[in-house]
């Protein structure tokens, strides 16, 4: 199986995902946050650019039952609902609710994917559950969202455990562009766990603003069995799922 892993959105162009299943991973955290939103009950995700186009998405939808959530470094955007850490979004505040998300990093990679076949979300939370989706799949895209354009160890292991799995439950080897042999090679050094996260750059920041609980919580391998997949630009889940 021949795949090509991106290490930010901004190498990622049609041609990239044309005719592919897509795989969009930012651990930290936007994809965290979307699966556990939608594992509690969220009716689906709108992923923005901007926060003042989540805003205008948002007020068309209809305020009443839908939800504004995303960052800027980090943070809750001011005058949104829900910022980006995973431990926000609860049953009692998602369930039956609309969300439109704001990242830095995450919500550009789904738009960065959009063209693409399929696109998938997938994390550290949901992997097991991806992979058994992607046992039929024979071209494939991960497309991690990086860290400000830039290469995000987290966002490679995932991608590197989401390949290594995949080779397993297909009973054939992986061959990937660069990018892929070396997740795959991050595969066999690195576990995922807390402690990992929290020696790369992205787990330092959220240290550094006070938001490391997201840490442990990122890092829960395999807490739902859901597969989030994008279509028309709404992130909801798989029938069955």
């Amino acid at each position: 199986m021949n795949v090509d892993v991106f290490f930010s959105p901004a190498v990622v162009d049609e041609a990239s995902v044309e005719g592919r299943t897509a795989v969009v991973i930012d651990v930290i955290r936007a994809t965290s946050c979307i699966v556990e939103a939608l594992a509690n009950g969220a009716r689906g995700i709108f992923p923005t650019t901007l926060p003042e186009e989540a805003v205008k998405l948002a007020s068309s939808l209809g305020r009443e039952d839908t939800l504004l959530c995303g960052e800027r470094k980090g943070l809750k955007i001011e005058g949104f609902d829900l910022g980006n850490s995973p431990r926000e979004f609860l049953e009692e505040v998602v369930k039956g609710k609309q969300l439109v998300m704001s990242t830095t990093n995450g919500t550009r990679a789904f738009l960065a994917a959009e063209d693409a076949d399929q696109v998938i979300s997938a994390s550290f939370l949901n992997l097991s559950a991806v992979v058994r989706a992607l046992k039929g799949v024979e071209g494939l895209a991960v497309v991690c969202a990086g860290r400000e354009n830039r290469f995000s160890m987290d966002d490679a292991l995932c991608a590197g455990l989401l390949l290594k799995k995949l080779g397993e439950a297909r009973g054939e080897a992986i061959l990937g562009n660069d990018a892929g042999r070396a997740v795959l090679d991050m595969a066999e050094k690195y576990e995922p766990d807390e402690a990992f996260l929290r020696s790369t750059k992205a787990g330092q920041a959220l240290v550094e603003i006070g938001m490391d609980g997201d840490l442990a919580f990122c890092a829960l391998l395999d807490r739902h069995a859901i597969v989030p997949v994008m279509k028309e630009r709404r992130i909801g889940l798989v029938k069955g799922s």
